[in-house]
């Protein structure tokens, strides 16, 4: 059994970003970027003005109405030219005439259209936005490995960057295993259950932009079962649900031994989710997650999460991202092994507070299913009580819902 930072560690050189593809830009978001962008444009893209209200050539005076030679729109092309002491109106993002060296806002003024009377003057070079102040063309606008959020997305619009170099999308089959799960459509039968585990991991897998082929249910024999695992091979990762423990019908490390893979790892210290089992073959990583519901949920967010980011080119690991709160519930003690608790998040003046659920067991879905967190209790720590801090991992979008 290996700490769970150690499986990180076996894990990382088998999940690099995959190679790089050219997307549309309206099919980016989320993605991240496989080379640097740079500007296409001046941005401003001229002299404009910051504020609607008058531009003005010099000192002039402001105990009498001055005449006003005319208006300035944004999208105008540039025409009028300002002479010392003249003055037009002018609108935000409209071009500055040549001639001008400040802006008024119309705040300063009586707002006449024709003539107007300043209650006091700017500065010289007030209000104007200088071209080229944001960036020049050829300038870096985002480098390589940046995610591409709504924000970014706008960026590359104003550059007419519509098409995009991200890193690929990997791929993702899963494939649940077991004699006694049925589909979630099905009635079960005596001693049945309905398969969770490919709901969980296609909506999971879904929150980083990806979709899963979902391989179905494989039953506990081992020709089936080699039968279904291929055919999930050279996908970049395979999740397999159940099979992986010491069970007399837990064929999965059989039968990943009889293809070839490459053993990573196959007992971690974490509680839920000790069984994980973590091997390759050839390109496809293969990540064999116990089958009862809690540890499948712990292992995909704690590791499996992590693997897809990476592929997809973010900076991840296990636990990164984790946040500080303040428990508003007693926290229970762990043991020789780190221990995760499905937990409740609520804000107060800004603060994170995390109200730990505490599940009957591996099997407590009910519980597993609640909690918008997880929160760590380290090996060997001992309880918790309300008030004290903790740290929490992000599984939704609080805000969101």
């Amino acid at each position: 059994m290996i700490l769970p930072e150690d499986a990180w560690l076996r894990l990382l050189p088998h999940c690099p970003p995959r190679p790089a593809i050219r997307v549309r830009l309206g099919e980016a978001f989320r993605r991240v970027l496989s080379e640097e962008i740079r500007a296409t444009v001046d941005v401003p893209f001229a002299d404009v003005s910051a504020m609607d209200g008058y531009a003005v050539a010099g000192e002039v005076a402001t105990e009498r109405s001055l005449p006003v030679l005319g208006t300035i729109a944004a999208g105008d092309a540039p025409g009028l030219t300002l002479e010392p002491g003249q003055i037009a109106r002018i609108m935000t993002g409209a071009i500055v005439p040549p001639g001008a060296d400040r802006v008024v806002p119309v705040e300063l003024s009586n707002g006449g259209e024709t003539a107007v009377l300043f209650q006091r003057l700017t500065a010289a070079g007030a209000h104007i936005r200088r071209r080229a102040e944001v960036h020049a063309v050829g300038d870096l606008l985002l480098a390589a490995g940046s995610p591409l959020t709504a924000g970014a997305l706008g960026l590359l619009a104003t550059h007419g960057c519509m098409q995009v170099p991200v890193v690929a999308p990997p791929t993702v089959a899963v494939l649940t295993t077991g004699d006694e799960v049925v589909p979630p459509d099905q009635e079960p039968g005596p001693g049945q259950l309905r398969d969770s585990h490919s709901t969980f991991l296609a909506s999971a897998v879904a929150t980083l932009g990806l979709e899963v082929t979902q391989l179905g249910i494989a039953p506990d024999d081992p020709r089936q079962l080699r039968e279904r695992i291929e055919s999930g091979l050279g996908h970049d990762l395979l999740l397999l649900g159940g099979g992986v423990s010491m069970g007399e019908f837990d064929f999965v490390e059989g039968v990943l031994a009889e293809l070839g893979a490459e053993l990573l790892f196959d007992h971690v210290a974490v509680q839920p989710g000790k069984p994980l089992v973590a091997a390759t073959i050839d390109d496809t990583l293969i990540l064999g997650l116990p089958g009862n519901p809690a540890s499948v949920m712990c292992c995909f967010w704690l590791f499996g999460r992590p693997v897809l980011r990476r592929m997809l080119g973010y900076q991840d690991g296990f636990w990164q991202g984790a946040l500080s709160a303040t428990l508003t519930a007693r926290l229970p003690a762990a043991k020789a092994r780190d221990r995760f608790l499905p937990a409740e998040i609520t804000f107060q003046r800004g603060q994170l507070l995390a109200r730990p659920i505490h599940p009957q067991g591996s099997h407590d879905l009910a519980s597993f299913g609640r909690g918008s967190a997880l929160v760590r209790v380290a090996a060997h720590a001992e309880a918790a009580e309300a008030g004290e801090p903790c740290e929490v991992l992000p599984l939704v979008d609080w805000l969101g819902g």
